[in-house]
């Protein structure tokens, strides 16, 4: 039987295999690095980064981060949504990330 984190670990592996240009691993590191974000926030951090990105790009891939991936928790309450990296998987999504 599988257990949640060799899911979440083999859900994320495949999700940075897919990832040509490098930019779902700088989102990925983005959250890791403990703050909360909404997708202006990632899109200005993506745009920094100089990624050829779009807002409607970005809103969709946090999204699906959030919805496929499960690692994500978000605050809907204000005008926002916000973001937020889910403390029970930051371990895992680090071990992803440095072994990837």
């Amino acid at each position: 039987m599988e257990t949640i984190e060799e899911r979440v670990r083999d859900r994320l592996i495949k999700y940075l295999s897919r990832d040509d240009t490098g930019i779902r691993k700088v989102v990925l590191k983005l959250f890791l690095s403990g703050g909360k974000f909404t997708t202006g926030d990632v899109y200005e951090h993506l745009n920094n980064a100089d990624f050829d990105v779009s807002y409607r790009g970005v809103s969709a891939m946090v999204g699906l981060m959030n919805t496929r991936l499960g690692i994500l928790s978000i605050d809907v309450t204000g005008d926002h949504n916000i973001y937020l990296l889910k403390e029970d998987y930051r371990d895992i999504v680090k071990s992803v990330l440095e072994n990837y």
